[in-house]
């Protein structure tokens, strides 16, 4: 498993949702799986999966993967024009702690360019355009930060700490789809959220629950 320096997340280290992707896949199998990030994903490092963990080549834990049983993580979908309308208000714009991220930053014209802005009943929501060559790594980022940034604000920072997701389909290129989340409850400084992606013609293709740790 290699994460290219173009995938990042915060500078120096892979974004979360694509990193936990790329380690679910390795791990192979049907059915929802969980990867909890015990540091920074590296970036251009070869790193192996041996028995549920991911290790460096120093033998260093990066991440722990396992399989569960099932996963009940569903946001209810919005059209596009209202994801739309939500992304012109997405905070990142203007205050964003990591504007280089691959999927979330605006800094990022070769990144995914997912905008989640806030609706009305605090759920997030953005248009996303399916990139040529998408993969199962290509959806569990796009259900990484919509759901952070339920809970993001100005001068409060969260980092992923664990996701657990389901693709049940991998959407075409060119696909214009809609992600949205959701936050579920917050104490201290974890947060746990929801988020969905929906198809064009409006089917579940991903969903995730993820913990977000504030720093």
């Amino acid at each position: 498993m290699h994460i290219e320096s173009r995938y990042n997340g915060p500078p120096g280290s892979g974004n979360g949702g694509w990193s936990a992707g790329v380690f679910a896949t390795a791990a192979g199998g049907p059915g929802p799986v969980e990867v909890t990030l015990c540091r920074p994903p590296p970036l251009e490092t070869t790193l192996t999966l041996v028995d549920g963990e991911v290790r460096d080549p120093a033998g260093e834990l990066v991440a722990e993967v396992r399989r569960i049983h099932a996963l009940d993580a569903v946001v209810p979908p919005v059209d596009r024009a209202t994801a739309a309308e939500a992304a012109t208000r997405y905070p990142g714009l203007v205050d964003h702690p990591f504007p280089g991220c691959y999927v979330c930053g605006p800094q990022r014209t070769d990144g995914l360019r997912i905008f989640p802005g806030r609706l009305p009943d605090g759920r997030t929501a953005a248009p996303f355009q399916v990139p040529d060559g998408s993969t199962d790594a290509t959806v569990w980022a796009a259900l990484d930060c919509p759901g952070g940034w339920a809970v993001i604000a100005p001068g409060r920072p969260y980092l992923l700490g664990r996701i657990a997701a389901v693709v049940t389909a991998l959407p075409a290129p060119g696909d214009e789809c809609v992600v949205t989340g959701a936050l579920v409850h917050a104490e201290g400084r974890k947060a746990v959220v929801h988020t969905s992606l929906y198809g064009p013609d409006g089917a579940l293709l991903g969903a995730a629950r993820a913990t977000w740790i504030g720093r």
